[in-house]
Order: C-alpha cells, then sequence, then structure tokens
C-alpha cells in the first residue's frame, strides 16, 4: 500500500461554531482515499511572536506546529476574512512557522480557501495569507476557493447544504494533492 498524503490544516477562526472551521470539516470529510487531512487545533495556544520568546525556546505549541508542518506533505489553511486581511491568529503561526533557521514552510504546497458572509468571499484574508506564505518561502497553488454569504449554505447546525460549495472545497483539496504528486514525480525525476 502507498504512503499517504498528508495534509496539515488549520482554520485561522478560533471560534468553535465558525463557518470556516465547518468549511474545514468538509474538506477533511470529503478527502479521497489514500489522504489524511489532519487539523491543527492548537493556533490559540500559540504566543503572539516575540524574538525574546524564541530565543528563550520554543514554547510546546510552537515545537508542535513547526514539528506538524514539517511531516506533512503539503498545507490547507482556512481563512476568515477581518477588515479585508487575515485572522490574527493565521498570521501568527505563519509568523512562527516562517522563522530560521527552521523556515518550516519553505518549500512546503499550501492551499488556502475562507468564507465571508460579505459578498467579496474573503478574497482580501485569502490574498493576504498567500502573500504572506509567498515571503516564507511557501508554494501557494493557484486555485483557491473563496465562499461569499457563507451563511446561506449552511444550516443552524453548521451543516454544508450547498452541494456545489461541497465541489469546490473537495476541488480544491484535490488540486493541493495533485500538485503533490508532481513535484514527488519531479524530485524522482532529477
Amino acid at each position: 500500500m502507498a504512503t499517504p498524503i498528508r495534509i496539515l490544516a488549520a482554520a485561522g477562526s478560533l471560534r468553535h461554531q465558525s463557518f470556516n472551521r465547518a468549511l474545514l470539516r468538509v474538506a477533511i470529510d470529503g478527502a479521497e482515499q489514500g489522504v489524511e487531512v489532519t487539523s491543527f487545533e492548537r493556533l490559540a495556544e500559540l504566543p503572539f511572536y516575540d524574538g525574546d520568546i524564541e530565543a528563550a525556546g520554543d514554547p510546546p505549541s510552537v515545537r508542535a506546529l513547526r514539528e506538524a508542518v514539517t511531516a506533512a506533505d503539503a498545507i490547507l489553511l482556512v481563512t476568515p476574512e477581518y477588515n479585508d486581511g487575515t485572522s490574527a491568529a493565521l498570521k501568527n503561526a505563519i509568523d512562527w512557522v516562517s522563522r530560521p533557521p527552521a523556515r518550516a514552510l519553505a518549500g512546503k504546497i499550501v492551499a488556502v480557501m475562507g468564507a465571508s458572509v460579505t459578498p467579496g468571499g474573503a478574497r482580501g484574508a485569502i490574498e493576504s495569507v498567500k502573500r504572506s506564505l509567498r515571503r516564507a518561502g511557501a508554494e501557494p497553488i493557484d486555485a483557491e476557493v473563496g465562499i461569499p454569504g457563507v451563511h446561506h449554505h449552511f444550516d443552524e447546525d453548521l451543516n454544508l447544504t450547498d452541494e456545489g460549495v461541497r465541489a469546490e472545497v473537495i476541488g480544491l483539496v484535490a488540486a493541493l494533492v495533485e500538485q503533490v504528486r508532481m513535484k514527488a514525480e519531479e524530485r524522482l525525476a532529477a
């Protein structure tokens, strides 16, 4: 049996009952066989990035995030949109795992999706995440999912009711997996 493709996922919303966390569950549940999508649930434990904290030694939550990123074949980030940007929690996580010398994000293939109750569909947040990822040396894929008016696509229990949105999310994960496979083939051919 082939080794599964490991995708580390994180939702930038700390609120347990968020639409973005619900989208992440759709991605986890819809992953194809042979693909493991695991959610990192400790963003709230990360201290704000501070060079003094870093110099004293990484806190356990930071070590856990760096180890999870390093072990993953790819990353899936789900961002809420706050004032046309991503959440402080998600940006902070990116800051921690982009730091030298480890630079855990460098070379990682990353997909980004997000949702907003606004008509913009978290496009500003998605682009801000991709900008930070590129600066960190990660490789964000071109495909992305931005869901506008997200509250119309879920029931009161945060179950997705829109099959079109489900297809978009599953398609994004498939595109991420395809990029991982292509990169692996390139490494073998080199």
